[in-house]
């Protein structure tokens, strides 16, 4: 493996950290009504399904770059 890709992966996920972060922090200060907080968090949820759901196909698996 080269240290690339793990530098890679340790960059995204620290990114992905950081949005989270901000996310949670929009959402504490801004936004306290509890209709918003819900609304916010589906759509995470719909965001997370789909992109598991396109991470497993068949064509991206098959894919020769992974």
């Amino acid at each position: 493996m080269y240290w690339t890709k793990l530098l890679g992966l340790l960059g995204v996920t620290f990114l992905t950290v950081l949005v989270l972060g901000a996310l949670a922090l929009l959402v504490t200060t801004l936004l306290a009504d509890v209709a918003a907080i819900a609304t916010i968090a589906l759509v995470i949820v719909f965001i997370g399904v789909l992109s598991m759901l396109g991470s497993k196909s068949k064509r991206w698996r098959q894919n020769p770059y992974w």
